[in-house]
């Protein structure tokens, strides 16, 4: 296919604006403590060895949901292919820290090198990718046209635009049409994203719906030391916990414990906003409730009649989720789209949502299907279905049960993704 007149004038772009990208790039890391040395590689240099001579899969994705999303399929590629190694790149601080903490075997990180011929040469002579998989929308014309151009097969996964984006490349179909042409295959979560990418002019045989990656993600990181700590300081109180919640929310959830207070005065609530930097804001609502509170980052433990746990640390949720067997999942109150729902019923707990979930619409509707989640609008609602799991043995044995049994069709549908991967892809090891 040949490259339209837009393409070559992004490319001409590209070649004058690289230098103060790379210089505003590189400082920005810096800023946010990344050593000189990683902060290069979004130029093109590498901070680590390629491994050997087989086989290498490259991930790439844009920050901290989407470069967790793949970490479960990695793992899962890795153990059909046992030889072959993994690289994963994003380009935010933070996403290269989590990745870092549950890092699949055989697997590097690296920050992903600017859009620019000579930072992308120094990536791929270096890497030498074998295959490529792009992640949601991470459309970059040259780092997708010169992969292809070495001959790498490439997949798009878990494909996903905004509809400004979209309406934006639909503007340029000549441009759209090119960019696309280079996946041999194009997993959207959804039909109507699958239409969406042939309606930007993608290979329509080539489009088909997947699955959301997010939804067969990696069971979240726990610490031992701090569930001993946690549980020994409740003393055998029950607890429900409260997660991702946001401005709007947290009212809504206080007025839900306060009610269940009344009928359940033992019971305990670990209440863990999505953004830990809103804790003082958060700890006045609490105030303001007539609870009484403490505070994680503080290194305060809950004392026998705390009413509320403010869990206001980052990388901690695993172990609030593995504490208890009912969660509510904030980003649901609200019209924001909802959080992941799949990393509660992987720890073995059922979900209590909102109904604002479009972020995780098919996931949602197959854990309602099975009976993993519940839906509620207020602070009553809350409050009785709480109340209702820990009062009704019967519908609280139904709903763990249906959580454990949509986990292992997710594990399923992870399995047969990695393997139409490794066939499409051509990854499959020779047998001796």
């Amino acid at each position: 296919m040949r490259a339209p007149p837009l393409y070559h004038l992004y490319v001409a772009v590209t070649v004058l604006l690289a230098p103060f990208a790379a210089w505003a790039q590189i400082r920005k890391l810096r800023k946010q403590g990344v050593p000189a040395l990683r902060a290069h590689e979004t130029m093109g240099h590498a901070s680590q060895p390629r491994s050997g001579s087989g086989q290498l899969i490259w991930f790439h994705a844009a920050s901290v949901g989407e470069s967790l999303s793949v970490l479960a399929l990695i793992a899962k590629m890795g153990e059909v292919l046992p030889r072959a190694q993994f690289l994963i790149t994003s380009g935010t601080p933070t996403s290269a820290k989590l990745v870092a903490e549950r890092i699949p075997p055989r697997t590097v990180h690296q920050f992903a090198p600017l859009d620019a011929r000579g930072p992308l040469s120094r990536f791929l002579h270096h890497w030498r990718p074998d295959a490529a998989i792009f992640v949601e929308s991470e459309l970059w014309p040259r780092m997708l046209r010169m992969t292809y151009e070495r001959e790498t097969p490439m997949a798009l996964v878990n494909a996903r635009l905004s509809a400004k984006s979209r309406a934006a490349w639909a503007r340029q179909p000549a441009l759209a049409a090119y960019v696309l042409d280079v996946f041999v295959l194009i997993l959207t979560q959804n039909d109507e994203m699958a239409q969406a990418m042939v309606d930007m002019h993608a290979p329509a045989d080539r489009v088909a719906r997947g699955t959301n990656l997010k939804a067969l993600s990696a069971p979240l990181p726990t610490d031992p030391a701090v569930l001993a700590q946690i549980r020994a300081a409740l003393k055998g109180r029950r607890l429900w916990v409260a997660a991702s919640t946001h401005p709007g929310e947290e009212e809504i959830v206080l007025a839900a414990h306060a009610r269940l207070r009344a009928s359940h005065p033992d019971l305990a609530l670990v209440l863990v906003p999505r953004h830990p930097n809103r804790s003082a804001e958060v700890a006045a609502l609490i105030a303001a409730a007539g609870l009484s509170f403490a505070t994680r980052s503080k290194d305060e433990l809950p004392r026998d009649d705390e009413a509320v746990y403010l869990a206001d640390t980052l990388g901690e949720l695993g172990n609030w989720y593995a504490l208890t067997d009912v969660v509510f999942l904030g980003g649901s109150l609200r019209p924001i789209g909802g959080h992941n729902p799949f990393e509660v019923v992987q720890a073995g707990a059922a979900v209590i949502s909102g109904p604002h979930v479009a972020s995780f619409a098919e996931t949602y509707d197959n854990m309602r299907a099975k009976g993993a989640a519940g839906f509620v609008e207020d602070a009553a609602g809350l409050a009785k279905a709480v109340a209702d799991f820990y009062d009704k043995p019967a519908a609280r044995r139904a709903a763990l049960e249906a959580a454990e049994s949509f986990v292992q069709d997710r594990s399923n549908a992870l399995d047969d993704l990695a393997r139409r991967l490794i066939h499409i892809l051509k990854l499959a090891e020779p047998s001796r």
